[in-house]
């Protein structure tokens, strides 16, 4: 990855590794006023406001010390569970969930217009009007041109990363009185929700395309099923072209790009910014409206998405074939016999499909020619994969879809793996001083869609770092006292100055480990045919 710009999630007893940055606690008081419950409930709700209220005041006031210390010791999972503020949204009203650390999300209900001009949304409210006879018409007049509620948000699923979020373009929800010399004339009149997000932040990256926006979306607008627009501030088509393939299995509608479709378009209803779960993972208690939602909901829509040009992708190649078994044949007829013979044998004795994602420059393996050999030499078909930001996503998820194990160093490449088919083997190589990412963005992701997980944690000797280093070096023995020291000296050494030479024989028993499930696996679903 890119950057480690996330909160380290502790475990009970350790000690918080310091964030790269400070961060800063955004949260607000929420608006309770159009909630219309029965009295207990308003009770209630003023109770949770009320604590909501002190939170806040408290991490303000504990903000100069550091914020992410206080995201530490509070804990992400405090605040995952808590109820979603704005479950029930009346008509002609704006709710703001901002209870989650890691996302804002906005609510709006009613008569809904775009303004890209103003990077506004406005919610006109025809009901709210002056009724009250003693009233002049100026007084209405002015009445009616008056914000009810003005709501700022940034959509982007990074809310603790101030740096970030600065970079992310604000959109103005406001609730209007409204008549019709007020209202900017529709456009365009959608007659289904509306979805808003950006891909600004760190778009160009695999890991957080997928981590901090492909799932969250997913999670956001899943239950619409299709009947939804998405509408994108930052809009980049070569992210729409790439993840165009899982947007048609999200959404029956074209794609609205915000800031460069300067017409007006009216919906019935809106969200602004997306709800998100924790690493490349989707938690059912968390899901709003299907609690039977998990992971492997999102793994078979990218069936769904990628299969359709897979098997066109396989049609074309098996054109190619009999074109060129053609042109064989009719150079030696008698060859026929033996070529069917030998695809025959191959089929039978097929071998288990290893995929390395290869990497250049920092966390690469210096001895990846040899890997592969020792690799088939096991019994393996190895096939290198090196992914690149324009590689098509559908040809590298039908490689890793058909393979049996996938090995890689620890990276955003890793992302990968959610192509991967359950009880299928993912090795990842952890480099020194990065374990604790490695657990925390790929170890338990992986597990909850069912992989047979291998954490291969080289030792000192096997990092280049070991040559430029004393042996006694707290930067090899003791990678934890360097994280301590801040971000800028985990990027620096650990992350872009460091590349591994696998110890083979040590490394070894773990292929050999992954291949005989691979055959066990393989001659099980034989059998089963």
């Amino acid at each position: 990855m890119v950057q480690y710009q996330r909160y380290y999630q502790l475990k009970k007893h350790e000690e918080p590794f310091k964030n790269e940055e400070s961060q800063t606690l955004d949260l607000e008081c929420a608006n309770f006023g159009h909630y219309r419950r029965t009295r207990p409930k308003l009770l209630s709700l003023f109770f949770l406001s009320l604590f909501s209220c002190t939170f806040i005041l408290a991490a303000n006031f504990f903000g100069s010390f550091s914020s992410s210390s206080l995201l530490y010791s509070f804990g992400l999972e405090d605040y995952s569970t808590m109820v979603n503020l704005c479950s029930s949204v009346s008509n002609g009203t704006i709710c703001c969930d901002r209870s989650s650390f890691r996302s804002d999300i906005c609510y709006m209900k009613g008569d809904i217009r775009t303004h890209s001009a103003s990077s506004s949304i406005f919610l006109y409210n025809s009901r709210s009007r002056v009724n009250s006879v003693s009233k002049t018409v100026e007084d209405d007049e002015e009445e009616v041109d008056k914000e009810l509620q003005h709501e700022k948000i940034r959509p982007y699923t990074r809310k603790w990363e101030t740096s970030t979020m600065d970079n992310i373009d604000e959109l103005h929800l406001i609730s209007k009185k409204g008549n019709l010399r007020s209202y900017y004339n529709c456009d365009v009149r959608h007659d289904v929700p509306a979805v808003f997000f950006s891909t600004g932040g760190y778009t160009g990256n695999i890991y957080h395309e997928f981590n901090d926006g492909i799932i969250p979306l997913y999670i956001t607008s899943q239950h619409f099923n299709k009947k939804v627009v998405f509408v994108i501030l930052e809009y980049h088509s070569w992210w729409i072209t790439k993840y165009g393939d899982i947007l048609s299995c999200l959404t029956d509608y074209p794609v609205i790009d915000f800031g460069g479709d300067k017409q007006t378009h009216c919906f019935p209803e809106v969200i602004v910014g997306l709800r998100i779960h924790d690493e490349l993972t989707v938690d059912p208690s968390m899901m709003e409206s299907d609690k039977r939602k998990v992971i492997f909901d999102f793994r078979n829509l990218l069936d769904e998405a990628y299969w359709p040009r897979i098997k066109g992708l396989i049609q074309e190649e098996e054109r190619e074939a009999q074109e060129k078994m053609k042109e064989k044949l009719s150079l030696s007829p008698s060859s026929q016999t033996s070529y069917f013979d030998i695809e025959v044998q191959e089929d039978q004795f097929k071998k288990p499909k290893l995929v390395i994602l290869s990497r250049n420059g920092s966390r690469e393996i210096t001895n990846e020619n040899f890997l592969v050999k020792m690799a088939e030499k096991i019994g393996f078909q190895v096939e290198v994969l090196r992914p690149e930001r324009t590689s098509e996503l559908a040809k590298i998820y039908r490689v890793l879809n058909s393979s049996e194990v996938m090995i890689g160093v620890h990276g955003a490449a890793l992302t990968h793996f959610l192509f991967l088919k359950p009880d299928s083997v993912f090795i990842q190589v952890v480099p020194l001083g990065i374990e604790w990412a490695a657990e925390t963005y790929f170890k338990e992701p992986a597990r909850k869609l069912d992989l047979r997980y291998i954490g291969y944690e080289i030792l000192p000797e096997e990092s280049s770092l070991y040559g430029q280093y004393d042996e006694d070096d707290p930067i090899l023995r003791n990678p934890k006292s360097i994280n301590k020291k801040g971000w800028e000296y985990t990027k620096k050494i650990y992350l872009d100055g460091q590349n591994v030479l696998l110890d083979l024989k040590r490394f070894q028993k773990h292929l050999v480990h992954a291949y005989d499930h691979s055959i066990f696996k393989m001659n099980l679903q034989y059998t089963l045919q």
